[in-house]
């Protein structure tokens, strides 16, 4: 079965084509389709995952797969939150490609993160991700699976594995910063995964899939 995925970040791509492995799927992101992204007004991460799913499968004439994630923290009131892929504005510049720019501003969403939490105690923070999946653009019944990962934010970058925040979030059970983590272990802990798990449950109960 295809189903499209409402993103165009190679590394999202490549967790969630393993986290889904077990099952009949093609993912295949938005993006080799000609699929434009979805506008993301919305203020929680359910409703963007929703209309960013609904768009794509409305483009793509089937099923899509959304997932939409972020760093909630504590001291900043849940923020960088829905925000958290654009946190830090990025001056206009010419990047060689996609990936690129990325990962600069991966880079400027650390650094004002971390300008953000100098002086504050509670470090505490979670990343958070909700998957959506639709059989078609109106379909009355989106599959919807939530995960969260909490940790402590550091005081300076950790690691050179992952994306995003990950350089940032020290997880104590581990010892480690996402970022120094194997690809394999973050799959097995992250909120990623566990919105995966949860999502599969449903794909092989409600679309039996795998069955």
């Amino acid at each position: 079965m295809r189903l499209v995925l409402a993103s165009n970040n190679a590394k999202k791509l490549g967790e969630l084509q393993g986290l889904l492995a077990e099952l009949p799927l093609n993912l295949v992101p938005q993006g080799s389709l000609g699929i434009a992204e979805a506008e993301e007004p919305h203020r929680s991460f359910l409703e963007n995952a929703l209309a960013k799913a609904r768009h794509a499968a409305r483009a793509a004439g089937g099923a899509a797969l959304a997932d939409d994630s972020g760093l909630c923290v504590d001291a900043l009131g849940g923020q960088p939150g829905v925000d958290s892929a654009v946190y830090a504005p990025l001056p206009p510049a010419d990047f060689a490609d996609r990936e690129t720019r990325r990962a600069a501003q991966d880079a400027a969403n650390n650094a004002r993160l971390l300008a953000a939490m100098q002086g504050q105690a509670n470090r505490r923070a979670a990343f958070v991700c909700v998957l959506v999946a639709v059989r078609h653009a109106d379909d009355p019944l989106p599959l919807v699976a939530t995960g969260c990962w909490a940790g402590e934010l550091l005081q300076a970058p950790r690691g050179q594995g992952g994306f995003g925040y990950d350089p940032l979030l020290w997880i104590p059970s581990e010892a480690a910063a996402v970022a120094e983590l194997p690809a394999a272990r973050k799959a097995a802990l992250s909120h990623r995964g566990a919105a995966a798990r949860a999502l599969l449950a449903q794909l092989r109960e409600v679309w039996a899939l795998g069955a």
